[in-house]
């Protein structure tokens, strides 16, 4: 209930004041590396079932559904409108009692636009999940994953830094 009464001041704070956000995350219980970049506009619903590492991302309109634990390794980035659901209900009770599964991030991962992370699902470090995927299966390191459901691309290979 009192984080329903702190989004106003992390919803309209301006874009530059990742500070005041995080500042805001960490009075709530979430857990928040430094140099963490969060959009004014990012929709996170439990604050306190959230870990999110050093130097990570979230983009504008992502939503954070976070009934259950999500982990967001460092340096990963969440993209605009991408939606990560750490819940779900049992289907097989006639009563649908919520089912509060966590999610993982890896480290250096990166969720496209419009995509979308299920409950249970761990994206592996270095992964990229492609706009608008669908990712209800675990991704492995360092591959790419596109389409519903999301499905193997290829691996991801960084580029070696050239000398300047």
């Amino acid at each position: 209930m009192l984080w329903a009464l702190a989004t106003p001041p992390f919803r309209f704070s301006p874009r530059v004041l990742f500070g005041w956000r995080r500042f805001l995350l960490r009075c709530f219980g979430a857990q928040v590396g430094h140099a963490v970049h969060i959009d004014p506009t990012a929709r996170i619903e439990i604050p306190w079932n959230l870990d999110i590492g050093p130097g990570a991302a979230i983009g504008a309109h992502a939503w954070i559904y976070s009934l259950g634990p999500i982990q967001i390794g460092a340096r990963a980035t969440v993209s605009h409108r991408a939606h990560l659901c750490a819940g779900t209900h049992d289907y097989t009770d006639p009563a649908l009692p919520l089912r509060r599964i966590g999610l993982t991030i890896g480290a250096d991962a990166w969720v496209c636009s419009d995509a979308f992370v299920g409950p249970g699902v761990t994206v592996g470090e270095g992964a990229v999940v492609g706009a608008g995927a669908v990712a209800t299966r675990d991704v492995d390191p360092w591959t790419v994953v596109a389409g519903n459901p999301a499905r193997f691309v290829k691996h991801r290979e960084l580029k070696q830094e050239q000398p300047r």
